[in-house]
């Protein structure tokens, strides 16, 4: 890391005005595609503040071209920026939160260059877009508005001015980092991950998301789970109609509370903080309807107390006991792993998928490396990773 760190307080060239009108779109697109070399692109949203999480503000930056800002909530369709910019590398800082939005807004890059995906694989312990500024330029960049409602308008300058220094930056942080990638070895290894990270299908829906709430772990009844399952539900379609992240509809303390005492009328659930409040008070009838009904559910109807798994084997937990074979092999390849992350300085996790690993031990084929593909490891993964597989299955093979 650079000794001296230097605050960037704006831009080099300032920040430019909002393109928020269809005219000015085309004038950044006409901008944008004289430029030269790869864009840098992010992405802010209005997460913990919209239920609907979406693109606000696009921001790019091409050498040649300058800043761009684009009200993404003003102008949803950036198609024809994307087609002026087809073929072009876009340059992002953990690419894989970012391309969901841009692809909602018609950008679908055609490859990428992740910055903190070539920092992890250079082996740095620090890869937030603050401390990769800081190391590779020597450069400190402020933070202080990375959790704001982006949805808001008109939007602060000092908004503008701290989401345009994303990206201001971006190109040169890249040009650093790939150098040192070539001088590792490791470009071919980036530029593989970052191809998966392009190629990567959507994520499936989490089978019953009302498992999730914070503190629902706690209940004990399957009575109790299905006023948490409906109250969720209920606070979910309200959430969606008001387009208000649903913790600020009802907050998750307040469901687990009323699905841990299980009210029997409208009357006791008043009594729970937060329904005694002012603002929950009007919706009483509209919550008590969603415990009733919970209430009055078959004891068949009930939810399970444990949710469906979402792996096809079984929970780790279980292996010493009852798949000890599985366990040995497992604790082998672990250690395996660990060794090889500290030679190549890459993260565990980086190295092969912890999911992946899991069901290639478990399952002991006799040819690991043709498993791993078909699961969609890497060739550079399977290289690495199934000779420590195969010498596991080897030394403890199922009885």
């Amino acid at each position: 890391m650079t000794e001296t760190v230097i605050p960037l307080d704006s831009p080099p060239a300032g920040v430019p005005p909002l393109t928020d009108t269809p005219q000015a779109l085309e004038r950044a697109v006409e901008l944008l595609a004289q430029g030269h070399g790869p864009v840098a692109a992010d992405s802010e949203r209005a997460s913990g503040f919209r239920y609907h999480v979406r693109a606000e503000l696009v921001q790019l930056f091409r050498r040649g071209s300058g800043l761009v800002l684009i009200d993404a909530r003003a102008l949803p369709d950036l198609s024809s920026l994307g087609a002026a910019l087809s073929g072009v590398e876009w340059v992002l800082h953990a690419a894989s939160q970012d391309l969901p939005y841009l692809r909602e807004c018609g950008l679908e890059p055609s490859s990428v260059f992740d910055t903190e995906l070539a920092s992890r694989l250079l082996g740095e312990p620090r890869v937030g877009l603050a401390a990769v500024v800081a190391r590779t330029l020597g450069l400190g960049l402020a933070k202080e508005h990375s959790a704001q409602d982006w949805s808001r308008r008109p939007l602060p300058v000092s908004w503008l001015n701290y989401a345009a220094l994303d990206v201001a930056v971006l190109l040169d942080v890249r040009d650093v980092l790939e150098q040192e990638l070539i001088e590792a070895g490791k470009l071919g290894i980036a530029q593989a991950e970052a191809a998966a990270t392009l190629a990567a299908a959507p994520p499936k829906p989490r089978a019953d998301p009302w498992r999730r709430t914070s503190g629902g772990h706690l209940l004990k009844t399957q009575r109790q789970l299905a006023v948490l399952r409906s109250l969720w539900l209920a606070r979910d379609r309200l959430a969606a109609k008001r387009d208000v992240f649903a913790g600020r509809v009802l907050p998750d303390a307040a469901v687990v509370a009323a699905a841990a005492a299980l009210p029997r009328s409208a009357k006791e659930l008043a009594q729970i903080p937060p329904f005694d409040g002012r603002r929950q008070i009007k919706l009483l009838p509209y919550w008590w309807s969603a415990v009733a009904a919970a209430l009055a559910l078959p004891a068949g109807a009930l939810p399970a107390m444990r949710g469906p798994s979402r792996e096809s084997i079984p929970a780790v937990r279980q292996w010493r006991r009852r798949h000890p074979a599985a366990a040995e092999r497992l604790a082998q390849v672990k250690a395996g792993l660990a060794e090889l992350s500290e030679s190549e300085q890459i993260p565990v996790e980086n190295l092969m998928q912890p999911d992946l690993v899991r069901s290639v031990v478990f399952e002991a084929p006799a040819d690991p490396a043709e498993t791993m593909a078909a699961l969609g490891a890497r060739s550079w993964q399977i290289e690495a990773v199934a000779p420590l597989v195969a010498q596991a299955i080897r030394d403890h093979p199922e009885n």
